[in-house]
């Protein structure tokens, strides 16, 4: 089988990522590459890595230069894609990496967005439970934003298995390559080299909905989220350390996930997981602890044992970004911290691979039956 894919945005980050995947795809053959401002210039003028395809001159972005393919990936500017979407004919895939199809509350969307709502697509996050049921066959996708990504796998388990309380405090660094490849003067290189600093504080970031959306779909009830982004003096990569209150007290009960299991509400799937349930308990002894340890530990091994590009790491090993550089694994680690009586979690992905380009390529796969890692690596770059 043979996968005639375009590019819209492939001038930027995302698009040249997902170009530098599809490269290597042994079922894809890359048609049309689209961008604005740099159309006409040869590929490898503007993403010079690419060697493969260097060669390739973009093409002014339009629906009528995108037709004819079996996959559209739209790695365009946030609220660009709704558009273009609706002019690509039925039976297509369309991949969107921008933020339009995300999020179901239209309130979410027009408060942080400031536009009228598009809808909403199966979400592109294939670890999510019930998940894959909803990208099979599907010809239109949601990959998730980076954020959401790191975030979501580092805490769902948790939430899925109901061992925290309906709250989450996340802060999470990201490198410069997250905020797109526009120039910025607060990204160029004096500004961001030595330093670290936060942005979006007060919840006022745009995947905080996401973030909420998510978590709040796996608990079965909604989930606050406190969170801080900071930028990193790093061109790419997310180190999310992630925190919730555990629900006093442990038995060894085994009951069944609250969460509907799928992370977009489309009536189209829903399932449910068996998990160490928590019941209220006063007691904060030791060996109550040691217990909510375990559990925890228990129900991270279950949700990622058969997920091959989520790696639980062994205990007392923490996540790196160096060592997800490029591919499109997430390292994650979790504990329990006994004084302030909170889960812990710490997940690293590459923001560019498994939080967008990566992401993308994984979830067509899905959708087309493809396998499932075709075209993917699993291991990083080093040093």
């Amino acid at each position: 089988m043979t996968v005639r894919a375009a590019v819209a945005g492939a001038s930027g980050y995302a698009g040249g990522e997902i170009l530098r995947l599809l490269v290597s795809h042994p079922e894809v053959e890359i048609g049309a590459v689209t961008a604005h401002s740099s159309a006409g210039r040869r590929l490898g003028d503007v993403q010079p890595h690419l060697a493969a395809v260097a060669d390739r001159v973009l093409v002014e972005t339009s629906a009528e230069a995108l037709r004819g393919h079996d996959v559209v990936f739209l790695a365009l500017p946030h609220g660009r894609s709704a558009a273009l979407a609706r002019q690509l004919e039925p039976g297509t895939l369309v991949v969107d990496c921008g933020a339009d199809f995300r999020l179901r509350e239209a309130e979410d969307w027009q408060r942080f967005y400031g536009s009228p709502h598009a809808g909403t697509w199966p979400y592109g996050l294939p670890e999510l439970p019930g998940a894959r049921d909803e990208l099979k066959g599907t010809d239109r996708i949601a990959v998730p934003g980076c954020y959401p990504t790191a975030v979501t796998l580092a805490l769902y388990p948790a939430f899925l298995a109901g061992l925290v309380e309906p709250e989450a405090v996340v802060v999470a660094a990201s490198g410069t390559s997250g905020a797109g490849r526009v120039a910025k003067p607060h990204l160029v290189g004096s500004e961001v080299m030595g330093s670290m600093t936060p942005y979006g504080v007060g919840g006022g970031h745009r995947h905080t909905p996401e973030l909420t959306q998510n978590l709040s779909r796996v608990a079965g009830e909604h989930v606050t989220v406190s969170f801080t982004p900071t930028l990193a003096p790093m061109p790419r990569g997310i180190l999310a350390t992630c925190s919730a209150r555990l629900r006093p007290g442990r038995t060894a009960e085994t009951g069944t996930g609250t969460g509907t299991g799928s992370s977009t509400d489309t009536g189209s799937s829903t399932s449910t997981s068996t998990s160490t349930r928590t019941t209220p308990d006063d007691s904060s002894a030791p060996d109550d602890m040691n217990a909510l340890e375990q559990a925890v530990r228990s129900a991270y091994e279950t949700a990622y044992a058969d997920e091959p590009f989520v790696r639980l790491l062994p205990p007392g090993t923490w996540p790196s970004t160096a060592a997800v550089l490029g591919s499109n694994t997430a390292q994650i680690q979790v504990t329990v911290d006994p004084v302030a009586r909170r889960l812990v979690c710490v997940s690293a992905i590459d923001n560019l691979t498994k939080g967008t380009a990566g992401g993308a390529v994984q979830s067509m796969n899905i959708a087309l039956g493809l396998p499932e890692g075709a075209g993917l690596p699993m291991n990083g770059v080093a040093p």
